[in-house]
């Protein structure tokens, strides 16, 4: 347990760091999200109709920047070799860096869900439920996402061809999240939505260790 929360500890340092990332989903996030009525206008019904949908993929997207560096960064260092030879587990370092990953882009991205909802003209009633639903699916981004950062570790340039494996693994994160938050506005209740939302996270937490992994033992060797 001790070796665990050392890893998450040290990735959370890494990611706070100049350069490390941590900061930089945030700001594409604030960016994107701000930006959207400039591109489809100032009408208060648009905005609110799109609000839901647009800060969802905002968010996914603001989790996909930083995911190269998972494991790429230590494997340029020589640390995942260190880390791989350890006594715990790859599916635990899986786990230690997904969730450190969720603290440093999740965590923030869903403190700041409710005040750019405000700029988009979400209805209050949604922003609760934005919130909830971006704790319930941020894991999943995060643990999805550490299996295409585990399968293109190594490779050259490899940004692309992780988005290009993530994005379509992230659909039923976004569908669920973003109707959640689109039934709560409405006036609906969110509850199938987000129960759904959290079976794909369970999903998520179930097979995303240990496809990582496999794959990390794979490039690894």
């Amino acid at each position: 347990m001790a070796a665990f929360l050392s890893l998450v500890l040290r990735d959370l340092r890494l990611a706070f760091r100049i350069g490390g990332g941590g900061l930089l989903g945030l700001g594409f996030f604030l960016v994107a999200v701000l930006m959207t009525p400039l591109g489809v206008g100032p009408e208060g019904d648009i905005l609110s109709r799109s609000a839901p949908g647009v800060i969802w993929v905002a968010a996914l997207l603001a989790c996909l920047l930083s995911l190269d560096r998972l494991f790429q960064a230590d494997l340029e260092d020589g640390s995942l070799d260190q880390i791989a030879l350890s006594p715990l587990p790859l599916e635990a370092v899986v786990i230690a860096k997904s969730l450190a990953h969720f603290i440093a882009t999740g965590l923030p991205l869903a403190a700041a869900a409710p005040v750019l909802a405000l700029t988009l003209h979400l209805p209050q009633e949604g922003f609760v439920t934005l919130v909830l639903s971006l704790l319930i699916g941020a894991p999943a981004l995060s643990l999805t996402g550490a299996v295409g950062a585990a399968l293109t570790v190594g490779v050259r340039r490899g940004g692309l061809l992780l988005s290009v494996l993530v994005l379509p693994l992230y659909v039923p994160t976004l569908i669920f999240g973003a109707r959640a938050v689109d039934d709560a506005a409405m006036g609906q209740p969110p509850g199938p939505a987000l129960l759904f939302l959290g079976a794909v996270t369970l999903l998520s937490c179930a097979v995303g260790p240990i496809a990582a992994a496999a794959a990390l033992r794979i490039n690894l060797r």
